[in-house]
């Protein structure tokens, strides 16, 4: 068994930028010399997310519609009473979404469907740096 540890930087716009990290966790995959195992991905902090979905325009502006129905970025939130900025959204859809992933991997290649991708969700209102860090366990 072995453990190998990553870090894959992104600078986000915020606001619900959605961006693919396929092509970079599959580039870390391949250096790592790891063949088969799992991949597990984690965002620090409490106003991101990790999922799965197929990157396109029309399914990331869905998902950022559905969000908004669900987490209104407009809503007196507490959070904005207690601590006087209004990210209380970002909170909320973070926890929803949630902040880690794991995926397969199979002789060197991430077990993906045809039309899915791993994507780093920032929901905070302003641009950011977010560090995902990624573990590859595996043989």
């Amino acid at each position: 068994m072995k453990v190998e540890t990553f870090t894959i930087a992104c600078e986000t716009r915020g606001d619900g930028d959605t961006i693919d990290l396929t092509a970079e966790l599959s580039n870390v995959l391949s250096r790592s010399g790891v063949a088969d195992g799992v991949a597990v991905l984690f965002i620090g902090g409490s106003t991101a997310g990790l999922t799965t979905i197929e990157y396109e325009p029309g399914v990331i502006e869905d998902l950022k519609e559905v969000l908004e129905s669900v987490a209104p970025s407009d809503r007196d939130w507490r959070h904005h009473q207690r601590w006087g900025d209004h990210n209380g959204h970002s909170h909320i859809r973070s926890a929803l979404v949630g902040p880690s992933i794991s995926v397969p991997f199979v002789d060197g290649s991430l077990a993906l469907g045809t039309w899915q991708q791993v994507v780093l969700i920032d929901f905070d209102e302003r641009p950011r740096r977010r560090d995902v860090l990624v573990q590859l366990i595996g043989a």
